[in-house]
């Protein structure tokens, strides 16, 4: 089974692709309980011109539409950041039972800056999810690989 780095390093990778394919920079996979990937999703909001098109959001919607909620809530959701409250709140309603990231939002929102292309949120998912009704578990940051997900914004956000 591959560890929760070599899953955030395959995220990384997709968000390179995102960035390449003209999004931006974030990607995101799915994972089953014995740790099988079994979708991956890099961002299409730009050039699908879908403003839900983040690569969570649109990952937890096409595994809703895939597998049930009782399997998923067994899943995990890797990501290259923390999400975001519209991803993580997709990520609740999926009923995706684990979210593992690389960076904060924090973090992220010193790469990004004011930038209208992604107004982050200074917001930990974590928070969100105080105030749902399910226990999501949450694990991340990971420094390890936080520096390798942050340089795939160098130069993007100015």
């Amino acid at each position: 089974m591959k560890s929760h780095q070599e899953l955030l390093k395959r995220c990384i990778e997709i968000s390179r692709n995102a960035r390449l394919h003209g999004n931006t920079p974030f990607g995101a996979l799915l994972v089953d309980k014995n740790g099988q990937i079994l979708l991956e999703q890099e961002n299409i909001e730009i050039t699908e011109g879908i403003c839900t098109g983040h690569a969570e959001t649109t990952l937890a919607a096409r595994a809703s539409q895939k597998y049930s909620k009782e399997f998923l809530w067994e899943c995990t959701l890797y990501t290259t950041a923390e999400p975001c409250a519209m991803c993580t709140g997709s990520i609740y309603w999926s009923n995706i039972g684990t979210i593992v990231y690389a960076m904060t939002e924090k973090r992220l929102l010193e790469l990004t800056g004011n930038n209208a292309q992604n107004p982050t949120f200074d917001l930990p998912a974590e928070e969100i999810l105080r105030h749902g009704q399910k226990k999501i578990q949450v694990i991340g940051p990971f420094p390890e690989v936080e520096a390798a997900a942050a340089v795939v914004h160098e130069g993007y956000w100015q």
